[in-house]
């Protein structure tokens, strides 16, 4: 089974789990974890279809996944080759939770020599009249697709400028927020899925949502786990953007790094070149 067949294999067994789950999402126990994020069963069970999937074309996989309970360094992850799937079954799990909130999704990203190559995004209700949308990457091939159409990135000419900049809530304006305002920028600010607001900077969804989610020209995360940035970056390198930590370095592609029980980027910057260049040379 190929990579892209694999992708086609989870849309189709994930869409009826969350449908179910969100048949009763009301009746749903959400437990709060240390970090302060949530946890369902939906996660869990979600999570284990996606590794018996990949195990079944690939029995000694390496995985990293968010709710895999580890505490300790991953010693299986520095003997791998650099060939490791990370998963987050439900990034934007705090939506998930809510009757009307549709911006989640589950998210696996392969990485091959320690840089992530092929990527699947499933958000289950975020296209018109809550159909799902499925993004993939392939980084190598600069090839995306919604839906299984390539696509590609946005044009944006003549349409209003958005930044994704999200924030803890109730943390105040950082010393970048006038400067984009001033560039005549608006800032998305309240966190939803890490993820979607990546596949929004490389992929233009507007025209596929009941209410028009219009892309971003760049995003912006502090302390970003691994598992709600890794796929996001490999869209990114599909569509030809630039992404680096904000002080301009490569994001880490080393043993080290994947082999912590919870990855964590101290900050992401991803967008077309000269967006970034003009964030990096901003107060930030």
């Amino acid at each position: 089974m190929s990579v892209a067949q694999l992708w086609d294999d989870l849309a189709e067994r994930l869409h009826p789990v969350f449908a179910e789950y969100r048949g009763h999402i009301a009746d749903l126990p959400v437990e709060v974890k240390a970090d302060k994020t949530l946890l369902t069963e939906a996660d869990v069970t979600v999570q284990q279809i996606i590794i018996d999937a990949i195990r079944a074309r690939e029995p000694a996989a390496v995985v990293i996944a968010e709710e895999d309970e580890r505490q300790g360094t991953r010693d299986e992850v520095a003997s791998a080759g650099g060939r490791v799937w990370v998963i987050d079954p439900i990034d934007g799990t705090a939506e998930f939770v809510q009757e009307g909130r549709v911006e989640f999704c589950s998210v696996v990203c392969l990485l091959e020599d320690w840089l992530p190559v092929s990527a699947f995004v499933l958000a289950p209700e975020l296209g018109a009249g809550s159909t799902p949308l499925v993004v993939t990457a392939d980084a190598r091939e600069r090839r995306l697709t919604l839906n299984g159409e390539v696509v590609t990135p946005p044009a944006r000419p003549g349409r209003e400028r958005w930044i994704s900049a999200t924030r803890s809530e109730g943390a105040p304006p950082r010393g970048f927020d006038p400067e984009a305002e001033k560039a005549g920028f608006l800032l998305k600010t309240r966190t939803t899925s890490q993820t979607l607001d990546m596949v929004r900077t490389a992929v233009d969804l507007s025209l596929h949502t009941d209410s028009p989610l219009p892309p971003f020209e760049l995003f912006w995360r502090r302390k970003q786990k691994v598992w709600d940035g890794i796929a996001g970056l490999c869209l990114g390198t599909a569509a030809g953007l630039r992404h680096c930590d904000e002080n301009g370095q490569p994001l880490s592609a080393a043993p080290a790094f994947f082999s912590q029980a919870e990855p964590v980027f101290a900050s992401t910057v991803m967008g077309k070149p000269e967006i970034v260049s003009w964030f990096l040379d901003a107060p930030h």
